[in-house]
């Protein structure tokens, strides 16, 4: 079984920066693409970025050009650096690996 936690969200102001981390235990393929995934409230969960074992990246059209996902495979740990920050992103934020979520991280955009 695969656990995943989260950390690294907050509380920041508007054109600010954050960046969350998701680590990886247990019986876990380096070999998978890992995602982040965000809901903000009254809302659908939405895919953020997900990259594969080897790199490459895709992200939504809202965070093109502000926030970058890498990964560490060494340390099992997927990265979500968070710049610009707009109000709009204001949501929880999970890490995803298959169908396993972590437990969220709240991300606070205040203006």
């Amino acid at each position: 079984q695969v656990q995943l936690m989260e950390s690294g969200g907050g509380l920041v102001q508007a054109g600010g920066s954050l960046r969350l981390s998701c680590t990886a235990s247990g019986n876990f393929r380096r070999s998978a693409s890992m995602g982040w995934f965000r809901q903000a409230p009254a809302k659908q969960r939405e895919l953020v970025a997900i990259i594969s074992s080897g790199g490459s990246t895709n992200y939504a059209d809202s965070v093109k050009g502000r926030f970058t996902i890498s990964r560490d495979n060494a340390k099992n740990t997927v990265y979500l650096q968070m710049n610009s920050l707009k109000v709009e992103d204001t949501a929880v934020y999970y890490c995803n690996y298959f169908q396993i979520w972590g437990q969220g991280t709240q991300v606070t955009v205040s203006s």
